[in-house]
């Protein structure tokens, strides 16, 4: 009988929606293998890996089948690897952590992530030598191409250039902490007593403005974002992002990054 294959995860090193699902197989412990297209060509990769249904990482593949979008990526890994749980067990507190989910993904990381493309294409040096540390060798060595290509991207993918969208940005980053700190209450977790699916993606997709240890490196953020990122540096929703990494954000089981 043929062994199974490990999973693979297709994803983008400095994504924090493929960080919520890297964290989430490292929680649980599961052995996989990684890829990482050059950046850009992920959405051709997407598409091709799920006939068409999914133009972005992360992917997983998993005992046969492609899954894009990162919350039914843990709904199967959920049902696949049901140890040690992120859905609660109570169906009520489980509906709750689900939404809780929906929110942060929906009016959270995409402002987390506009934001910050947006201030770092301001700065073309330090960003094309971050764009071409991304691609392989030789590519990396043109990092005068790779910042006006990376920038042209973004520029295009996410709208980064557009002041009033970075603006709508703050305000809705602003607001998730607000929803985050009011569901917290007094409590150390979102929903119960314990880690859920909801902590776990409130504090992948805050990653990149919070900048723990634990995540994936990111380069100094530029004077605006730093400002920003200190303007919120004492805010219990930051303080407690950094505290879930510290606690839970387990190194990856003997996956293969690459």
């Amino acid at each position: 009988m043929s062994q199974a294959a490990r999973p693979l995860l297709w994803h983008i090193k400095v994504s924090h929606f493929s960080e919520k699902v890297r964290w989430a197989l490292a929680y649980k412990g599961v052995e996989h293998d990684r890829r990482a297209p050059p950046p850009a060509s992920h959405m051709l990769f997407a598409l091709w890996l799920t006939r068409g249904e999914q133009n972005t990482f992360p992917v997983l593949e998993l005992d046969g089948d492609r899954i894009g979008d990162s919350t039914r990526i843990i709904e199967t890994l959920e049902s696949r690897y049901p140890d040690p749980p992120l859905y609660p067990g109570d169906p009520q507190e489980r509906a709750r952590a689900l939404e809780l989910e929906d929110f942060f993904d929906e009016e959270l990381g995409p402002h987390v992530r506009l934001l910050t493309w947006h201030e770092a294409i301001k700065h073309p040096k330090p960003f094309g030598e971050f764009a071409a540390q991304q691609l392989p060798a030789p590519l990396n060595r043109a990092s005068g191409v790779a910042g006006a290509f990376g920038t042209a991207f973004v520029r295009l993918r996410y709208g980064a250039a557009s002041d009033d969208a970075a603006e709508t940005a703050r305000r809705h980053i602003l607001a998730g902490l607000d929803r985050l700190e009011a569901e917290l209450g007094s409590g150390d977790y979102l929903v119960g007593e314990r880690f859920s699916v909801a902590d776990l993606t409130a504090a992948a997709l805050l990653y990149p403005l919070v900048m723990p240890p634990e995540a994936p490196s990111l380069p100094e953020p530029p004077g605006p974002l730093a400002r920003f990122r200190d303007s919120v540096s004492s805010r219990r929703g930051f303080e407690w992002t950094a505290e879930m990494f510290r606690r839970h954000r387990r190194p990856t089981s003997a996956a293969v990054a690459a």
